[in-house]
């Protein structure tokens, strides 16, 4: 629906109040009407024969007639925000789904043109409505009652009067062009001051650390400038538009002085019916013109540019919503291709993938490569260029928009948690689940501490997060998704923020809640934890487990040599770290924990040990060459487990005969035997 659409059709939802609006307009032009015959009736037949009381009480008549007018005026601002108030809500939504759209959006900064079209232009909208209903629809009533009252009163003027007012209109009307273009210009000239102020703003300490003062200066003194000298022209038009209304106002008012002697003295009028004409010329026919001025001048033309403004950002994609019903969980990849304009390089190019309830696989890659843009295409918020992602067989984006979100999830980096409870974050998409569940939720993904140190489910949470930091509000959203109904998860380095233990904790978590789970992996770690491993960089990608990928993916090994590989120097020792130390992946720093094995050769020891001998089955595997073995890393020879024990116990980051206490493990839940990682040969 278009967005001019969606302003008439939000309009024309709320008939009942525009017929209430109608009943009070005619109630108000009571006065506009009767005046003119009321001040006539009193000079004639009342102060002009001799009777004051009854030309008193003809004009108390027309002060009665006032108050009728000043209460249908009253109903009229009643019931205008019933009118308005819910196109304003509909527009909101229109501009934030139009800004959600946003193929290109700013990932971790705020949009501020998108604000300034919320706060300025939403509310142009929304008082130019209102502007519209009061000031058009007074104008309409009251021109109406006035030349209907002059007819009556005094049809020899009428004539006379209405030549300039039509030359004025006219006049006025042929400026209105103008008028448009130059309005419109002042409102990009203000979305631009409000985009480079955001700007400046945003990269205020950049902009300090870089001297680069002056030049973010007069880049804002450009645009104040562009946006004053926009605004003096639409001053200048607006002037000149208040001249030619003016003419048509005063013109007809002197005109009636003129000639009302002359048919006065050959009867054609009495004094009371040029009394009563001039009454109707000066007390409502000039308002009702300087209204159509303010209304068309102002009102009209920014109403115009702030819905053109509206439907060039924010005008809603036009998307069928899905009728296809998916058949399980199962996702399917097929020649996915996906490039970020139509002729640059292909962020994810002819990718075949086959995931199935019960899999985990994790998403490695440098910096910058596409995680997230697959993530996005998996999930159906981005199209394909070439390839489908089908869920459960059918299309993905071809499954209706309800469904996919009960069934799909997708947490980013960018935790968001909003004002509320705690309650009402973890429980927003599992609004029938008991406070057990939700407990049980958080206690799963490891935020149990954070839930005591709140208070519990009924602990508040400010505005933006206030009162947790980025790796709690993480915890929650997580929380939240494991609650959900969701069957196919996507964590896109959702624990960025967490440590390493409890990053494996929630994994797990996951791991072990059934159905389809992606990690775009934070750490490498997250692959030793995963069934599979998709490796991005760039033209290639490989896909394997983990010790598959060490052996024949070169990109791959360099990645996890890099990782593993300790850094003179570090600070969590002061001099060369040995195993276990200050900078070790997945999770111990110090002593080795029960279970885990000792370093050989100065490979990093996760839990598992680091040896190029053959590991004995059912003991954390390692990794040759030196590489990381956290959680149960598969090795190159010989058999091993791939994560877990034979006996199905729950990894840590090597199996022990005790209770899973490694990189965060503790307390999460055992995979059910449908879907568990079970002893595997490699």
């Amino acid at each position: 629906m278009s967005l001019r659409r969606l302003y008439w059709s939000a309009l024309a939802g709320q008939w009942r109040g525009g017929v209430v609006l109608l009943m009070c307009s005619l109630l108000e032009g009571v006065p506009a009407f009767f005046s003119g015959r009321l001040v006539e009736l009193s000079v004639d037949r009342g102060f002009s024969v001799g009777d004051p009381a009854a030309g008193l009480g003809w004009l108390a008549l027309f002060g009665l007639a006032a108050v009728l007018g000043a209460f249908g005026s009253r109903m009229v601002w009643h019931q205008l925000g019933k009118v308005v108030e819910p196109l304003r809500d509909a527009l909101v939504t229109a501009v934030v789904r139009g800004v959600l759209h946003d193929q290109s959006p700013p990932r971790n900064q705020p949009d501020s043109s998108g604000v300034a079209r919320i706060t300025q232009h939403v509310e142009v909208v929304r008082d130019a409505t209102a502007g519209l209903l009061v000031q058009a629809r007074g104008m309409l009533v009251t021109t109406a009652s006035a030349l209907a009252g002059l007819v009556t009163v005094a049809g020899a003027l009428v004539i006379p009067v209405a030549v300039p007012v039509v030359v004025s209109l006219v006049a006025f009307v042929c400026l209105l062009p103008s008028l448009a273009r130059r309005q419109r210009a002042l409102a990009l000239a203000d979305e631009h001051t409000a985009a480079t102020a955001g700007a400046s703003l945003a990269g205020m300490r950049d902009i300090v650390a870089c001297g680069a003062e002056p030049i973010a200066a007069l880049a804002m003194y450009d645009a104040v400038d562009e946006q004053a000298t926009a605004a003096i022209r639409v001053a200048r038009s607006s002037a000149l538009r208040a001249l030619v209304i003016s003419l048509g106002g005063f013109v007809p008012l002197l005109l009636a002085l003129a000639l009302a002697p002359g048919l006065v003295a050959r009867g054609e009028l009495t004094a009371g019916a040029a009394l009563g004409a001039l009454v109707y010329l000066a007390t409502t026919m000039q308002p009702a013109l300087r209204g159509l001025a303010a209304t068309a001048g102002t009102v009209v033309l920014r109403l115009l540019v702030a819905l053109r403004r509206l439907a060039e950002t924010a005008e809603l994609p036009v998307v069928s919503d899905g009728t296809a019903t998916p058949r399980g969980t199962d996702v399917e990849v097929r020649g996915l291709t996906f490039g970020w304009g139509a002729t640059a390089e292909p962020v994810v190019r002819g990718l075949d993938l086959g995931l199935r309830p019960g899999e985990h696989l994790a998403v490695v890659g440098p910096s910058g490569i596409g995680k997230s843009t697959l993530a996005g295409l998996l999930t159906g918020m981005l199209t394909p260029q070439e390839g489908r992602v089908l869920l459960g067989g059918v299309p993905v984006r071809d499954v209706p928009a309800a469904l996919r979100h009960e069934l799909v999830a997708l947490i980013p980096q960018e935790a968001y948690v909003f004002a509320g409870t705690v309650r009402d974050n973890v429980g927003l998409f599992a609004s029938s689940a008991s406070d057990d569940v939700l407990s049980a939720a958080v206690d799963a993904v490891g935020a149990a501490v954070l839930l005591r140190r709140l208070g519990g489910l009924d602990a508040e949470i400010g505005h933006g997060g206030e009162g947790i930091s980025a790796g709690e509000a993480q915890l929650l959203a997580l929380a939240r998704v494991y609650a959900s109904s969701a069957e196919f998860v996507i964590l896109d380095e959702a624990t960025s923020h967490l440590d390493p233990v409890s990053e494996a904790r929630a994994e797990r978590a996951f791991a072990a809640r059934g159905g389809v789970l992606v990690v775009i992996a934070h750490r490498l770690s997250s692959a030793l934890r995963a069934d599979r491993v998709l490796v991005m960089d760039g033209r290639e990608t490989a896909l394997g487990r983990h010790a598959d990928l060490l052996a024949r993916s070169a990109r791959y090994a360099q990645l996890m040599q890099a990782w593993a590989t300790p850094v003179a120097g570090d600070p969590a020792t002061g001099a060369e770290p040995t195993a276990g130390a200050g900078s070790q992946p997945a999770g111990t720093g110090g002593s080795p924990p029960a279970g885990s094995g000792a370093t050989v050769g100065g490979a990093p020891a996760g839990n598992g040990c680091a040896t190029t001998a053959n590991p004995p089955v059912g003991t954390g595997s390692a990794v040759a060459s030196g590489a990381p073995a956290g959680d149960g890393a598969a090795a190159t020879a010989g058999p091993s487990v791939d994560v877990g024990t034979a006996a199905g116990t729950p990894a840590g980051n090597g199996a022990t005969s005790g209770p899973p206490s490694h990189n965060g493990a503790t307390g999460s839940t055992p995979r059910p035997s449908s879907v568990s990682r079970a002893a595997r040969a490699s």
